[in-house]
């Protein structure tokens, strides 16, 4: 072996000594019931695939060692043949039917002595890599982490059509992904909301209900999560606004 092969062995094995170990779940595996027939994740976005530029995103960040991606069964091959141009992806497994059992199936698969999950929404293809290392290293030292930004718009709470309630807006985030936690505590805050049959949207709920403190980071408005046909478009917008900077 030559002494720059050498060389830069041995800096990768440094370099992953510098932090804990940290593995990027991707779940791609829900049903895009508001896209019309769209199949979001395999959609493309100025050409490439919106589960490839997800992936692409952790690929290059420098504190996540490993990803695991969570598909549809109909899906499995052709998002394996997408994956197998990213080094780190370690494997691609099926989902489940639930969210929960979908992010619990890629727990599963994540490497012996990992420390830290970042699960993240294969739908979310523009997450900044600051958003991504400031949610890890939040986690780092709090257990939970996860991005947010402030709601702009006044919220109403409504049961019946009628307003019942107009909460204050400055304690109102919308909470995005990655969501990065312990990993022993998150798989045992999700058993726990698949035990007490928890129907939940993100993870930190799961990591709430066992009556932990999910820390917020700052987020991204460019870090939009795809899930109607109009979404397309505002993504291909931000996507080009990103390249002429």
């Amino acid at each position: 072996m030559k002494l720059s092969q050498l060389y830069r062995k041995a800096l990768t094995i440094r370099q992953k000594l510098d932090h804990p170990r940290c593995a990027a779940i991707i779940v791609a595996a829900g049903s895009a019931s508001r896209m019309n027939g769209i199949d979001k994740i395999l959609a493309k976005l100025d050409g490439m695939p919106i589960i490839c530029r997800s992936i692409e995103a952790f690929e290059h960040n420098h504190l996540v060692d490993e990803i695991i991606v969570v598909a549809r069964r109909e899906t499995m091959e052709q998002t394996a043949e997408l994956c197998a141009a990213y080094p780190k992806v370690r494997i691609v497994v099926p989902g489940g039917q639930t969210r929960t059992d979908s992010v619990l199936a890629g727990l599963e698969a994540v490497s012996e002595g990992t420390q830290f999950v970042a699960v993240h929404d294969g739908a979310r293809p523009l997450v900044p890599d600051e958003v991504i290392s400031r949610t890890i290293a939040k986690a780092e030292k709090f257990s939970a982490a996860a991005p947010a930004i402030h709601v702009k718009d006044t919220i109403k709470v409504s049961d019946g059509g009628a307003v019942d309630e107009t909460p204050d807006r400055s304690r109102l985030y919308a909470v995005q992904t990655p969501q990065v936690f312990d990993c022993d505590l998150l798989c045992a805050a999700l058993q726990n909301a698949k035990e007490k049959d928890l129907m939940l949207t993100d993870d930190c709920s799961a990591v709430e209900a066992l009556g932990m403190k999910v820390q917020l980071t700052d987020g991204s408005e460019e870090n939009i999560k795809i899930t109607t046909p109009m979404d397309l478009d505002v993504a291909e917008v931000i996507l080009k606004r990103r390249q002429r900077l």
